[in-house]
């Protein structure tokens, strides 16, 4: 299956021995800038979602995220799979243009339902991000290939800071409507730019696509996300709340039996019975499930007036959101290049649980201390450097802890695990700020005070979980790496015998 940055896939490579060309620069822009939409467009919702939610009067916008991801956390085993059976570029273009189609639908939703609709498919695009690499790895020359993955995954970073400010810019001159334009008007640029200059993945495996599985997990998810999401207007207890909530756990549970036992399983559960993974995959779910809710709670929080006297809100438009968001996008790249000089002598265990520390801290500091930009901007700095301390960490563990012949499959579980807990998150944050309504304005609902801070609450809380499961793996570290160790050995002593090694991404 394909892998993400930092995996060392086992796949033959068949690619030139030569180095930067026209065409190769030109494949390497093409593959970092939908990697940049990746990055960028989770950023570019959140600070839309107010004026979304008072466009269409609902108190229903945790979905503008929670399709998104919902629909990458499916999408992604299924891409890894065609990736395998048809080739990487091929997928990678595909998922690009159904996420230029589900831009469109957002661009011109005429309700809310649709603009999810629109946000559900364009969440496809996650998928491009485990893709790039893996293609960059199959082939870029080696010569190039590991200052072109830099490259690709350095500008991700760059790439936090302004991206709000750009956000503000565009929704403040032409509304909600234009982010999902600009995205759309991105990708239609690029699809041709990359098939013209990248070369389709010679890499193939025979594999079957599990339908039956993918119906089986989307649909169980979606239907307990939305009886969550109703809960709070429909009652907990009412005939349609506990419908969608017990039908979704149904199907999940007939999931389960069927993908032990299938050959080839959307999500392959049987590599969690023994070793890491398990914890791996749920200690990076809930640091990434921390990110995605704070990143949307801070606009809404921000853009809320001040006149309203609520406790928290300072009024300000898309611009100043992202002007405030700044500081988190510099706390990044910082975090993200800390981790990298200490991963030298340190177990990625510890740069972790350590940036989730600091993400729980600046979520403690903006749920108890959010009346004035200061105290805001100070919790948003501390978040950001846990964020890219977190980001950074999570590739170099799955590396650390997984012999490389299985580090691609096991990379792509991470990153459905990632995205599957992130649509989780602020459907549960969300289900509670509409139960406590302070005012209605115009059919938008505004929360009060002390459901907003136990909103930053269940943020913090989801770091914490992060970092009581990573410290478990942390304690068995040494049994981690040993199977690394000893398939390394083995592979070393296979590549003295082969004059041309694989290099890894």
């Amino acid at each position: 299956m394909s892998g993400t940055l930092g995996t060392a896939a086992t796949e033959p490579r068949a690619v030139s021995e030569g180095g930067w060309t026209p065409r190769l620069i030109l494949s390497l822009i093409s593959i970092a800038v939908v990697l940049e939409i990746v990055s960028i467009s989770s950023t570019m919702a959140s600070v839309a979602m107010m004026p979304i939610g008072e466009h269409f009067k609902t108190d229903q916008i945790a979905w503008v995220t929670t399709a998104y991801l919902l629909a990458a956390a499916v999408a992604c085993p299924l891409a890894g799979k065609l990736a395998d059976i048809h080739g990487k570029r091929k997928v990678f273009l595909v998922c690009m243009a159904i996420a230029a189609v589900g831009a469109l639908i957002s661009a011109v939703a005429p309700s809310f339902l649709i603009l999810v609709l629109g946000r559900a498919l364009f969440g496809v695009i996650i998928a491009c991000m485990f893709l790039g690499f893996s293609l960059m790895r199959d082939v870029f020359p080696p010569k190039t290939l590991a200052l072109a993955v830099s490259l690709a995954a350095g500008g991700m970073g760059l790439m936090t800071i302004p991206s709000p400010f750009i956000t503000g810019l565009l929704v403040d001159a032409w509304g909600f409507r234009s982010i999902f334009w600009f995205l759309l008007v991105t990708l239609v640029v690029m699809i041709p730019l990359v098939v013209l200059t990248t070369a389709e993945s010679p890499v193939r495996s025979s594999a079957r696509l599990d339908v039956v599985g993918a119906a089986l997990l989307g649909g169980g998810l979606a239907a307990v996300l939305g009886g969550i999401s109703f809960g709070p207007s429909w009652g907990w207890t009412g005939g349609g709340t506990l419908l969608l909530i017990i039908g979704g756990l149904a199907l999940i549970a007939i999931w389960v039996p069927l993908a032990l036992r299938t050959t080839d399983p959307l999500v392959d559960l049987r590599f969690f019975r023994h070793g890491p993974m398990f914890r791996i995959c749920l200690s990076a779910g809930f640091a990434y499930g921390t990110i995605s809710l704070y990143a949307t709670l801070i606009p809404i929080m921000c853009m809320t007036p001040a006149v309203l006297g609520l406790g928290y809100g300072f009024g300000v438009d898309a611009k100043g959101v992202g002007l405030i968001q700044i500081p988190m996008g510099v706390g990044s790249v910082i975090g993200g290049v800390l981790v990298g000089r200490m991963l030298r002598t340190k177990f990625p265990t510890l740069t972790l649980a350590g940036g989730a520390a600091l993400m729980m801290l600046g979520s403690l500091v903006t749920a108890f201390w959010h009346g004035g930009k200061v105290e805001v901007l100070f919790g948003i700095l501390l978040f950001g450097l846990g964020m890219g301390a977190t980001t950074a960490s999570i590739p170099n563990l799955v590396i650390a802890s997984v012999p490389p012949s299985v580090q691609a499959s096991m990379a792509s579980m991470v990153q459905a695990s990632q995205t599957l807990v992130a649509s989780i998150m602020p459907v549960i944050a969300f289900a509670v700020l509409n139960s406590n309504i302070a005012t209605v304005i115009d059919g938008y609902g505004f929360y009060s005070d002390g459901s907003m801070g136990v909103a930053y609450l269940i943020s913090g809380a989801s770091s914490l979980i992060a970092i009581i499961i990573v410290m478990t793996l942390h304690r068995h570290r040494k049994s981690i790496t040993a199977p690394v160790a000893a398939e390394s050995a083995t592979e070393s002593a296979s590549n003295e015998r082969d004059p041309e090694p694989l290099p890894a991404a």
